[in-house]
């Protein structure tokens, strides 16, 4: 994978992929990570006073996920 230069790529679909696990139940059921480029994770949430919550945890969230991926991956989420 690394020669072929994908690793940076599959790092990235495991931030979606372990979105959940990451964040936690309760943000999980009210926020889906759809897609992440460029640093820029995507997120979908449901309803727009969980999207004013979650801007607030946002650094937190940003920081979690690198903890857990154990690299800078995420560097911006973008809620919607």
């Amino acid at each position: 994978m690394r020669e072929l230069g994908l690793g940076p790529k599959m790092r990235e679909y495991d931030v979606v992929n372990l979105w959940a696990s990451i964040v936690g139940e309760q943000i999980a059921g009210v926020a889906h990570a759809e897609s992440i480029a460029n640093g820029k994770l995507h997120v979908h949430v449901t309803r727009s006073t969980w999207r004013n919550e979650l801007i607030f945890l946002k650094t937190e969230l940003i920081t979690r996920i690198n903890t857990v991926m154990k690299e800078e991956i995420v560097k911006d989420i973008i809620f919607r």
